[in-house]
């Protein structure tokens, strides 16, 4: 398998408490969420990323995903230098190799199912045509062709997420990123909604790549990174076994992080 997703010596700062002090001169404080982070993800594998609160999980995230910058290192995506890419190639390369799905899903209210589905097709000027074939075909595969006239507002949270992953799929991606999928679902949609994720992996050979805080989400991915304090601090593989000893491998690691008072 090739490498999709690498990044090398990775660092984000962020500047805090910006102000200017008596004698007028600017000053502010320095926190630095992600300290030199080295990772490859090879095509096709689906990897949970865990940790707890503040610990850079999801700026990770952003920083891979292209929607922000880092303050230092490199992030290669399918062999492209991100860096060195312009707005314009930056652009094409988001909608054309890479899907987003969110917990708060980002859906338009005032679009109706089948016009938030296409809109990533839309952004690329693709021909009415060919919008309508690619949004019934994803609609059809996603089970929710029965509500492509309907708005979101008419749609339970289990079917907005499904519509959400469909916008995803829409511009035929070759890497998922998502950021808590699960978040907002109640326990028989996560799991709908993560059993579709492994049959995109395993059946489309996408690249998924999700944050998740809970460890039955994060046991159905090949592979997990516990980020704690900026940095990548465990590497959990499945490696053949089952998925419940897998999650016991999880929520044994998750556990030993919890800090208790008493």
């Amino acid at each position: 398998m090739k490498d999709i997703i690498v990044t090398k010596n990775l660092y984000k700062e962020y500047l805090i408490n910006i102000k200017y002090d008596m004698m007028g001169k600017l000053t502010s404080d320095k926190i630095v969420v992600l300290k030199g982070i080295d990772f490859t993800i090879k095509e096709g594998e689906f990897i949970s990323i865990m940790g707890p609160s503040g610990a850079g999980k999801s700026t990770f995230m952003k920083l891979i995903s292209t929607i922000d910058t880092p303050s230092k290192g490199t992030v290669i995506i399918d062999g492209e230098n991100v860096k060195e890419l312009t707005e314009r190639k930056l652009g094409k390369l988001r909608y054309e190799k890479i899907g987003f799905v969110f917990q708060e899903f980002n859906l338009i209210d005032g679009l109706t199912v089948r016009e938030n589905i296409a809109v990533p097709l839309t952004l690329k000027n693709v021909p009415l045509e060919e919008i309508d074939k690619r949004v019934e075909e994803v609609a059809k595969r996603l089970s929710i062709d029965e509500l492509l006239n309907k708005y979101p507002s008419q749609c339970s949270g289990g079917q907005i997420q499904r519509v959400a992953i469909s916008r995803a799929l829409v511009a035929k991606p070759k890497i998922i990123i998502a950021d808590e999928p699960t978040g907002n679902l109640d326990s028989k949609n996560s799991n709908e909604v993560m059993k579709l994720f492994k049959e995109l992996n395993e059946r489309d050979g996408i690249t998924v790549l999700m944050v998740t805080h809970d460890s039955l989400t994060a046991s159905f991915a090949h592979k997990v990174l516990y980020i704690k304090d900026g940095i990548i601090e465990k590497t959990i593989e499945r490696e053949g076994k089952k998925q419940r000893e897998f999650f016991e491998d999880i929520l044994k690691i998750s556990s030993e992080e919890m800090v208790f008072e008493d």
